[in-house]
């Protein structure tokens, strides 16, 4: 936290003394502007045959002056600006660790079929983001073997996602309808939300488009009653405000902009829980988690070169310490036994008991007495190998 106040104070001097040069810069540059048009509006009006006069002659030599004064003030302070920049490059490596080395393993990567499954990764992150001409020409660059059914969902969900940001609701109410099974079977309410902002776009049109609103939800709404009667009973309210203008009424509250970054949500999440992919992207998740382990895993790393214990770290299947990502880094369950208060492993995984209780298997074998054992929290005696793995 030190290190990026230290940083946005430089950022800040910068910005400070970038503003004051360009608020000064165009006060000059008017007026020296101004003064060449005046001069320059004199000699056009003056006679073809006038011949400049010492006293208009001293003027113009101030006026030529004056523009080299300018310009040499201007470069100085140019300069002064660009040293008060690279003052922020020095404050950043000054503040940050730029050698990541201590907490990488560049060996992970180095055989043919993992470079291949990151070119994959990169690929299938720009296939997500729409990315379609760069994501071609990394699989043409990179020989990645094609996979269709990595590309055509990502195509149709970005052209929907685009439609939707020009609140163009057709291409999404058309998908939502070819899919209105699926959509019901996960309890979405996204096919409603569809139809209620496209009503909503019909009312705001004004009272020459009320019927075409009362068409559409009588052919629409019909089969929502059942789950969203209240919702669909105030949109049936907004009818008696159209003449007035909806904006002005109770129900102006459905006119929120914020309408339209719903359904944007609404949509990309239930579409990727369709079609069995992550809201977010895979290579989008990594980093993230790795920047904000680095910063936590840099300090450990100096703790153990300073104490000289690296050799705790092995850097294999195990951090050493605990990097929390939050709720949204969470994919797996976890165990932990409540015997050994170890987290299990593949080497030591939890194992249940027949009376129900799961410890881990090392906790299993300490608490074995030849062939039997007795739970630590019943206990009822039982044989170890009655104990059965547990998969999470």
């Amino acid at each position: 936290m030190d290190a990026c106040l230290a940083v946005e104070k430089e950022i800040d001097r910068v910005l400070t003394k970038f503003g004051d040069i360009n608020e000064n810069t165009g006060r000059i540059l008017s007026d020296l502007i101004t003064h060449i048009e005046r001069l320059k509006a004199e000699l056009e009006n003056a006679p073809e045959d006038h011949t400049l006069t010492s006293v208009q002659v001293d003027i113009l030599k101030q006026c030529m002056g004056k523009v080299k004064e300018t310009v040499s003030r201007l470069t100085t302070d140019h300069r002064d600006l660009h040293s008060t920049v690279s003052k922020v490059g020095k404050a950043i490596d000054r503040n940050f660790i730029a050698d990541f080395a201590a907490t990488s393993r560049e060996e992970v990567f180095a055989a043919p079929e993992k470079i291949n499954l990151i070119n994959k990764v990169i690929c299938q992150h720009l296939y997500r983001q729409g990315m379609q001409e760069v994501a071609e020409a990394l699989v043409q660059d990179a020989d990645i073997a094609p996979e269709i059914h990595n590309k055509e969902p990502f195509t149709e969900l970005n052209h929907i996602l685009d439609s939707l940001k020009s609140k163009d609701l057709e291409p999404a109410l058309a998908w939502a309808t070819a899919h209105h099974d699926a959509l019901e079977a996960q309890n979405s309410s996204l096919e409603f939300k569809l139809h209620r902002l496209k009503f909503i776009e019909l009312l705001k049109q004004g009272a020459s488009h009320q019927t075409d609103a009362i068409s559409y939800a009588r052919i629409h709404f019909r089969k929502f009653v059942l789950r969203h009667e209240k919702d669909i009973q105030t949109l049936m309210g907004m009818l008696l405000y159209v003449p007035n203008g909806i904006g002005s009424s109770p129900y102006s509250c459905l006119l929120d902009s914020e309408m339209w970054l719903e359904i944007y949500e609404l949509f990309t999440n239930d579409a990727c829980q369709l079609l069995g992919v992550s809201v977010n992207s895979p290579l989008g998740t990594c980093i993230n988690a790795g920047c904000s382990a680095i910063p936590a895993l840099l300090n450990i790393k100096q703790v153990m070169m300073q104490r000289q214990v690296t050799g705790i770290w092995n850097g294999k299947d195990e951090l050493p310490i605990e990097i929390d990502l939050g709720s949204e880094g969470r994919y797996h369950s976890m165990f932990a036994c409540p015997i050994l208060r170890q987290q299990s492993t593949q080497n030591n995984p939890p194992m249940r008991l027949i009376c129900g209780h799961v410890i881990s298997r090392d906790a299993l074998h300490k608490l074995c007495n030849g062939n039997k054992m007795k739970c630590p929290y019943c206990p009822i005696e039982q044989s170890p190998s009655d104990a059965r793995l547990i998969y999470f």
